[in-house]
C-alpha cells in the first residue's frame, strides 16, 4: 500500500495494490475509486485534499495494529522504525 499526496495539485492518492487500473468511478464529486479487471477495489483519489480532510490530518498518519507476527522477519525492523514516529 502507496499514500500519495500531490501538493501541486492537492489530490491524495491511496494505491492499496499496484496493479493496473481497469474501471474507475466518480463516488462523488472530488472523490475516484479506481478498480481492476475483476472490480476489486485498488485505489482511492481525493481531489481538494486538504480543504476535505484538513491539513493537520494529512500531515498526522496514523499505522495501528499491523500484524508484524505475519511480515518476514528481516522486514520487521524496518516497519517498527517507520511507525515509532506515527505513534506519538
Amino acid at each position: 500500500m502507496k499514500i500519495e499526496y500531490s501538493k501541486q495539485v492537492d489530490t491524495l492518492y491511496i494505491n492499496l495494490r499496484e496493479v493496473p487500473v481497469a474501471e474507475s468511478r466518480d463516488i462523488e464529486e472530488g472523490i475516484t475509486l479506481d478498480f481492476d479487471a475483476k472490480g476489486h477495489l485498488v485505489g482511492l483519489e481525493v481531489l481538494d485534499a486538504s480543504k476535505r480532510m484538513g491539513l493537520s490530518n494529512l500531515v498526522n498518519v496514523s499505522i495501528e495494529n499491523l500484524p508484524l507476527e505475519r511480515v518476514p522477519p528481516d522486514r520487521v525492523s524496518a516497519i517498527q522504525a517507520l511507525t515509532e514516529g506515527s505513534e506519538s
